[in-house]
């Protein structure tokens, strides 16, 4: 629903109607005396003018205010609002404090991206906030207390809110891991990281109870977690399903939109929650009615679309002080260079080899005249068009102030990052490394071996190795051999990112350039101010070979190995070239097609069934099971070929297919806690796939006879099956 809105006319905003749930309450329905709105942002990203724009969140801000009372209305920020852009780095993330304070925020939450210029400037830039920061997790070792609170209580007239801060664990390497260690190397923060994510929901439900003890009504998380799965066991769906007590939760870190879902406590309660995406795309809203109801959901740009002028021209002056230096035109290029899959759109940088990440790459092994370089895929934020490029353009791609620097390193280090860098493919991770100098094979069909310790630090690989046919240069790596390895300091020096095996090593070069430099001196020096046809490929010079079983399967997901041991069997296809689609229905015709594959069969499309048609992908193996006895007919005449075939089902007629094959069919003693539900025509061949492990029951000792499968769950099944001898 979209209107155009006067700020004169304030309390039309929140006449948009929007429900969550099964509750009948519109988040943006006419606010009422004594409703409390809470406003959210997360992963600004110096994103101060995109989208909705802090100019738009100080309007909408002033239009709750304006509907429900002023005292009524607080502004959250979960975290990385500093860093990002252009403007975060020539400022160090002075100005997105200014900003902040103009636009008045109430509370915010160090997210991992607040230490990105060290954690002496986040402290002044937390001394200079007119709001203040709250963490539960960010401890000072040396007195075991939080650097910040731990919760700040927000009284609403006799309603008291109290506001929990959650910072990532993840910060030690998706941050720079020395600002948290002393000049000896000694950690002297934490972050409640240890015990497999024991630690942190101890501390947070401590905190929970704490600001209960302390009178809150009620207790809501702002956190800076994110629902990746690379993040476990600290995402915000970890940390709710582990503690009790929260109303609501804040999130951030993943740049996921989450507009009002519902989690669940470890009681099975139900705490909504919210994440805006990225770049003030959305803005976040809790509203705790005054009847006691919260809801939560997403205010969209086209649910609002005025700007507070004030702030806006409090912004525009800004810009005006440093504009003059980022419009400066220092290159050009005429191809576009990409962080993106060009055929999806998608992100690709973190998990792919892009043509802006070769750039990047080269730009450091050029400047160190170094035999390889590496660049961290999360390290390349931004996109290059074709045209002109401006400082802010570099900048954009390089903001973080990292500097170059040059490391001695044995082949042996240089297997161990590849390794760490890809873990997650084909998932996502910011240490995924584009290279120069090198090139390499990652097996993503072999489940990652890497072992990370509480802080995610490298620690060994304890199995085979992903990373395969590793060249510098011409020449095949040699594990003892000395190599040069450009790079910057967050990875080289610092072990950001994990990459703890280069700690100690001989700096032949240290700190010469910042980051966003090193890639204009390359563009500008060595291509001639000129970026062509060499960089045309968007998926870059063929540097880094990724195999993978398909894109939506992930070897950390509990079927990845049935699912690579049927398609080795040839059993079971993807749904594309690319993608499996595990969640998708397990059908009927799918079973009869697999068996009949397994069988390695002949047969003619018959017309026993009126649903079946001859020239069907599926026809010839619904004859065969047929005249096999696999399937019968029935007085229908329908075969029901794409529906999903019921556990039951399944079970009969791989029942039928061993039958088939001359097996002895014998059931074994049916012990599930349904097994009254199984149909009595079901009952001997689900003992017999009992009895063979082919098909198994749930952690609740559950068949579940009636339940549909999924293509994940049918792989699983048809990983346990029995081939014909040879």
């Amino acid at each position: 629903m979209t209107k155009k809105r006067r700020l004169i006319t304030f309390v039309m905003v929140i006449a948009l109607a929007l429900s969550f749930s099964s509750m009948a309450f519109a988040i943006f329905a006419a606010g009422e005396e004594g409703d409390i709105v809470i406003l959210t942002t997360n992963d600004v990203h110096n994103g101060i003018n995109g989208s909705i724009g802090y100019a738009g969140l100080a309007a909408y801000k002033a239009a709750m205010e304006e509907a429900v009372g002023k005292g009524n209305v607080t502004l959250i920020d979960a975290g990385d609002s500093i860093a990002g852009e252009a403007i975060g780095s020539l400022s160090y993330g002075g100005y997105l404090i200014d900003i902040m304070n103009y636009v008045k925020y109430d509370l915010a939450i160090p997210g991992n991206h607040e230490f990105d210029y060290g954690m002496e400037r986040f402290m002044e830039l937390a001394e200079a906030a007119e709001f203040p920061y709250v963490s539960c997790n960010f401890i000072d070792l040396s007195t075991e207390k939080t650097v910040f609170d731990a919760y700040k209580i927000i009284d609403y007239g006799t309603v008291k809110v109290a506001y929990i801060g959650i910072t990532t664990p993840e910060t030690f390497f998706k941050a720079t891991p020395a600002y948290f260690q002393d000049e000896n190397g000694e950690f002297i923060y934490g972050l409640c990281e240890g015990a497999q994510g024991e630690e942190l929901y101890a501390q947070v439900q401590k905190t929970i109870d704490e600001a209960i003890a302390d009178g809150a009504d009620y207790v809501i998380a702002i956190a800076h977690l994110g629902i990746d799965e690379v993040s476990k066991p600290w995402t915000s769906t970890d940390v709710v399903g582990n503690t009790t007590g929260l109303a609501a939760i804040i999130d951030g870190h993943s740049h996921s939109v989450i507009d009002g879902e519902v989690f669940k406590d470890k009681d099975g309660k139900d705490v909504p929650c919210v994440q805006t995406g990225e770049k003030l795309a959305n803005i976040g809203k809790i509203v705790i009615t005054a009847s006691g109801n919260v809801v939560a959901g997403l205010v969209t740009a086209e649910d609002f679309e005025e700007k507070d002028e004030d702030t806006q021209a409090f912004i525009d002056d800004i810009f005006e002080e440093f504009n003059d230096i980022i419009e400066e035109v220092v290159a050009s290029t005429e191809v576009a260079l990409t962080t993106l899959d060009p055929d999806t759109g998608a992100r690709a940088v973190r998990n792919s080899e892009t043509n802006l990440g070769d750039l990047c790459a080269d730009a450091y092994r050029s400047l160190m005249d170094a035999d390889i370089a590496f660049v961290n895929g999360g390290g390349i934020r931004a996109n290059i068009n074709v045209g002109e490029i401006k400082l802010k353009d570099i900048i954009a791609v390089h903001p973080y102030n990292n500097m170059a620097c040059l490391i001695e390193v044995t082949g042996q280090q240089v297997l161990d990052a590849l390794e760490l860098g890809s873990m997650a493919a084909p998932g996502e991770l910011g240490g995924f490394l584009q290279v120069s100098g090198l090139t390499y094979t990652i097996d993503a069909t072999i489940k990652s071996s890497v072992e990370v310790d509480d802080k995610g630090a490298f620690v060994a690989v304890n199995g085979e190795r992903r990373v395969k046919d590793v060249m510098v240069g011409d020449a095949p790596i040699d594990a003892e051999k000395t190599y040069t390895l450009a790079g910057h300091n967050y990875m080289l020096k610092l072990a950001g990112d994990g990459y703890s095996m280069f700690k100690g090593s001989t700096v032949l070069k240290d700190e010469i350039l910042v980051d966003n430099q090193v890639l204009i001196t390359y563009i500008v020096e060595e291509l001639g101010g000129f970026v062509g046809e060499e960089y045309a490929n968007p998926r870059g010079l063929g540097r880094i070979t990724v195999i993978k079983l398909f894109d939506d399967i992930s070897t950390s997901e509990w079927y990845f190995e049935s699912v690579k041991d049927a398609v080795s069997k040839k059993l079971i296809v993807g749904v594309t070239e690319t993608e499996f689609a595990p969640n998708a229905d397990f059908t009927r015709a799918m079973l009869v097609t697999i068996l009949y594959r397994a069988a390695d069969a002949q047969a003619e499309p018959g017309d026993a069934f009126s649903d079946v048609a001859a020239d069907a992908w599926y026809a010839d193996a619904v004859a065969w099971a047929l005249e096999n006895g696999i399937i019968t007919e029935n007085e229908a005449g329908l075969f029901r070929p794409n529906e999903a075939i019921s556990r039951q089902e399944m079970a009969v007629l791989i029942c039928n297919y061993y039958a088939y094959l001359g097996e002895e069919i014998e059931a074994g003693e049916l012990t599930y806690d349904d097994a009254e539900d199984i149909a009595a025509w079901a009952v001997d061949a689900v003992g017999f796939c009992l009895k063979e492990g082919i098909m198994l029951g749930d952690d609740d000792n559950l068949f579940n006879p009636e339940g549909s499968s999924n293509r994940a769950e049918g792989a699983a099944v048809l990983s346990r099956i029995k081939l014909p001898a040879a």
